[in-house]
């Protein structure tokens, strides 16, 4: 080989041995044992392993740390020896655990071991029982006192709050035993006629239990309920009962509530126990709060497990959802042991698959030298020249595309200049119309609604007519509204306002709308829940419309004796919640099942079943705005059903910390129609007699007569037809109550009610805002204001006048709070409040003149810069009585301060309390008080001896 071949080949081959080398390396790198992660060692000492409660608070720990491998954990059983564990906590501080759980047998002797370790730096968590001392780290467990008052409520009820007890205490020393008992000494304590005759130990056992028990119930012929400490012990008082033939009249209660044959929940299933309180073992718990005190982060000292009654009502759903609980652990493990199996295979597999990359490796290099030796220096130069025409070649070509590639960029932003211009008229349009038809349709559907409830003297055909008037009203309203949601969808202008809640509530409610119309149509309307709570973030607003149209639907295309089933349940693992509404109707055709989510698409269904096509489609665009699904299954002649898929989890830009405010189908506020009317609008017909004065201040003439009109059957009313005049009479006037517009030229609704607030005169009066915006924005600005109820229009009548007496009785329970506060010997009130400002400016003018017996109602409206006349109608608003008798009543009140003052003669205090003479003084205290000045001063001065 010539010298020259060997200088070209010698790079080339020792860059394939290098090849070899790395690869070889690499290989034995990913082949070497890896490093294992850290992990933590946790001693747990528990006082005896004795018993089904125990065994399940280990159970729940190992269910924790299955997720967590890396946690090793240590258990010693001190066999319910106190000196034992004593020794057992010392051994784990020598082998030096990162964190020790400790649940005491005894509380005193266990202390000073728990502390030498707390002081040592070992993180302590105590479970189920508390050691005689405050220096540990956490306490998981239940709550025994709450455990002894919950008893103690359910047995009063249970007894009707009459009976005679046995309690059946735990072991001497406990802290369970004293705390139980504690408890439920506390809760019986609230009952007078529950008594506990008699007590027995049972040491939270049996054995000890039978003989000391059934010379008790001898003894006590009376006891009506026994009151056992833990679900064990009341078994075996069912065996002694049963042996005295005490069973039908002897209930028995429990405590722990566990799953698992002859257990608490089984003996109530089973009418061994009438009732046991669940008191949670705290397993998993215990090792969550572990790992965050071990991984440094935020974690509670206290944490106390809640408890509930446990009885038939709903032992079912318990041991429901522990079988659920157990099934679950189990296809975990079977997880976890499939993933220990794929881990294996991937680590063999690991070693064929470097070796594979060596050889490809080494025949890269073999094939990269080869194909290097065999080029020659003029192939290479004539592939250069033509690489370079090529490239010449494409460079004409990329210019002559980015001009083009420009010119469409420019044509394109032309077009969505104008499809953003198109749309935001097209949005404008829909807008404006909508707010067009409120105001026909609130003129229309309040004098229906009025003539269907209150015209007894109505004929059978006018009657039809009439409720066909306001159903296809309410239609039209309907259709408005999801023709403007169906373009916010189409723009991108409908946001989600989502809320975390109860999910299952809120679609009961709406399933239990639709049950009267079911029921009237014999249709059988089922609602079906896995779990009776299920909490996840959603818009009410949002989800309202789409149930409504599934729900509307169904009953729509379900014949009579047909069913409709709504179920809810979890899905994903519980990330999902799937909610499905199904029928017994028609069904869908082929034909149409692949447009039935189209917009203003009507299918093959039958005049009878003709809608707008809108109803699915929004139901579908609302949905995948809350980024869910809409699904659906149909067999024609079978019936259909449709499934909603929505996430428990919503991101932070959906999620609104405000609460949502009810769907209402109303649009925005109608523009004002100008009238000819006067400033007031005088009604025809006699004047209501009543004293209650009703201001309503709205625009639109015809709405203001129409309100006019309806409100004057029941009170009096004055009107004004905008915010300036409207103000201006509520402060001459000082009405009762005032319903007002929002959207008025010059002074709008809002701000109408911001100067009525802040005006002490007016600050009193409820304000009830009618209006068409309905966003959620806008009707919580409306709350915020002081607006004491918002409706939106159209607006029922009847709903109208039944909230103003609503809001009136409030206001006159208010009134009685307010006399309540001044009947105090204290005569001022505090500040916290216009109204309470005004008592005060009030009393202090009063108090100021009590000396002055011509003190009068001028006098007083005088200093305060009123009228008269706005006087009396304030103080009769806030507290319902006349200005005189307020007076008379604030000296009266002062009358038995000065009275036990002995220095001051009776005559004296008459004088100094402004009163014309000494008996005005007395007959007016008398009739007061019921007694004359000098008895209450005998009855309140004790005598000197």
């Amino acid at each position: 080989m010539s010298p020259k071949h060997y200088v070209n080949k010698m790079p080339v081959l020792r860059f394939g041995w290098l090849v070899l080398v790395l690869s070889s390396f690499l290989m034995l790198g990913s082949c070497a044992p890896q490093k294992k992660t850290a992990g933590y060692r946790i001693g747990f000492s528990q006082c005896s392993m004795a018993g089904p409660w125990r065994k399940e608070m280990l159970a729940g720990m190992e269910r924790e740390l299955s997720f967590h491998p890396e946690v090793q954990l240590q258990v010693l059983d001190a066999h319910d020896d106190s000196q034992k564990q004593q020794e057992q906590i010392r051994e784990f501080v020598q082998q030096g655990v990162d964190l020790l759980i400790v649940s005491p047998y005894e509380s005193e002797p266990v202390t000073p071991a728990v502390e030498e370790a707390y002081r040592r730096g070992i993180p302590v968590i105590l479970l189920d029982r508390r050691t005689a001392s405050q220096q540990y780290t956490a306490y998981v467990g239940g709550n025994n006192v709450e455990v002894g008052q919950t008893a103690a409520r359910y047995i009063s009820r249970l007894l009707k709050q009459r009976g005679n007890i046995l309690e059946i205490l735990g072991t001497p020393g406990s802290s369970a035993t004293s705390e139980r008992h504690l408890g439920f000494a506390q809760g019986l304590a609230l009952h007078p006629g529950l008594h506990v005759v008699a007590q027995v130990t049972g040491d939270w056992t049996v054995r000890t239990l039978k003989p000391e028990l059934t010379k008790a119930l001898q003894a006590h012929p009376e006891v009506t309920m026994i009151f056992s400490h833990n679900d064990g012990m009341g078994h075996g008082a069912y065996e002694v009962c049963q042996e005295l033939g005490l069973t039908k009249r002897v209930r028995i209660i429990g405590v722990d509530a566990q799953a698992g044959p002859g257990e608490g929940l089984d003996l109530v299933q089973r009418g061994v126990l009438d009732a046991s309180i669940l008191y949670s073992p705290g397993g998993e718990e215990a090792i969550r709060t572990a790992l965050k005190i071990l991984r440094k982060a935020p974690f509670n000292k206290e944490n106390i497990l809640g408890t509930i009654v446990v009885d038939s009502t709903n032992v079912l759903t318990l041991l429901q959802q522990n079988e659920k609980m157990r099934t679950q652990q189990q296809d975990i493990e079977r997880q976890q042991s499939l993933l220990h199996r794929l881990q294996q295979t991937y680590a063999s597999q690991q070693v064929v698959l470097n070796w594979l990359l060596v050889t490809l490796l080494g025949a890269v290099a073999l094939g990269a030298a080869a194909w290097r030796s065999a080029r020659k220096n003029r192939q290479i130069n004539h592939l250069l020249a033509l690489q370079n025409a090529e490239n010449d070649k494409i460079n004409r070509q990329l210019v002559h595309q980015n001009e083009e590639i420009l010119q469409q960029r420019n044509q394109l932003e032309v077009m969505a200049e104008q499809a953003r211009t198109d749309t935001e008229a097209k949005l404008r349009f829909f807008t404006n119309f909508s707010h067009e038809l409120r105001t026909p349709l609130t003129l229309i559907l309040g004098p229906v609604e009025e003539l269907l409830t209150s015209s007894p003297d109505l004929t059978a055909p006018q009657r039809q007519d009439l409720a066909l008037v306001r159903r296809n009203t309410q239609r039209l309203l309907q259709l408005v509204n999801q023709l403007l949601d169906f373009r916010k969808i189409e723009v991108g202008k409908m946001a989600v306002r989502a809320t975390e809640s109860n999910l299952v509530a809120f679609v009961r409610e709406i399933v239990d709308a639709f049950e009267k119309p079911a029921h009237l149509r014999g249709v059988d309307l089922r609602f079906q829940v896995a779990q009776p709570v299920l909490m996840a973030w959603f818009d009410g607003n949002i989800l309202d419309k789409v149930f409504f149209n599934l729900l509307s639907n169904a009953l729509k295309f379900t014949p009579e004796q047909g069913r409709i089933t709504i179920s809810l349940q979890p899905a994903d693992e519980g990330r999902s919640v799937r909610v499905s509404v199904a029928d017994t109707g028609h069904g869908i055709s082929p034909q149409d099942q692949s447009h039935i989510f189209e917009w203003f698409y009507q299918g093959e269904q039958g005049a009878v079943a003709k809608g707008s096509g809108m109803g699915l489609a929004l139901a579908q665009g609302l949905v995948r705005l809350h980024q869910g699904q809409l699904t659906f299954s149909s067999q024609p002649g079978q019936g259909s059903t449709f499934v909603v898929t929505l996430p428990r989890e919503l991101p932070e830009e959906l999620r609104s910390h405000s609460p949502t405010a009810p769907l209402q189908l109303s649009l925005d506020e109608p523009e004002p129609i100008t009238s000819e009317l006067g400033h007031h609008l005088e009604q025809e017909g006699p004047e209501n007699t009543s004293e209650t004065l009703v201001l309503v201040i709205e625009d639109n003439s015809e709405v203001n007569d129409f309100l006019t009109r309806k409100l004057r059957t029941d009170f009096r009313v004055q009107s004004a037809s905008d915010g300036h005049s409207g103000f201006r009479m509520a402060t001459e006037l000082i009405p009762d109550l005032i319903v007002c517009d929002v959207m008025m030229p010059g002074l709008s609704g809002l701000e109408v009610v911001t100067q009525l607030r802040a005006d002490w005169r007016t600050s009193h009066i409820p304000v009830v805002l009618l209006t068409a915006r309905t966003a959620p924005e806008q009707q919580v600005e409306g709350v915020q204001a002081g607006a004491d109820l918002y409706l939106t229009k159209p607006f029922n009548p009847t709903f109208l006048q039944e909230s103003i007496r609503t809001l009136l009785s409030n206001r006159a329970r208010q009134r009685e709070h307010f006399r309540r506060e001044l009947s105090i010997d204290t005569a001022t009130v505090a500040t916290t409040n216009p109204d309470q400002k005004f008592l005060a400016d009030l009393t202090a003018i009063v108090e100021a003149n009590l000396t002055r017996s011509n003190l009068s109602v001028e006098d007083i409206a005088r200093s305060l810069g009123i009228s008269r006349m706005q006087l009396y109608r304030k103080v009769k608003a806030v507290l319902g009585t006349g200005v005189t008798d307020f007076v008379q009543n604030l000296r009266l009140t002062k009358a038995r301060e000065l009275l036990l003052d002995e220095s001051l003669t009776i005559a004296e205090v008459a004088y100094e309390l402004g009163f014309s003479s000494p008996s005005y003084f007395s007959a007016s205290f008398k009739a007061h008080y019921q007694l004359a000045p000098s008895e209450f001063r005998t009855l309140h001065i004790a005598p000197h001896y």
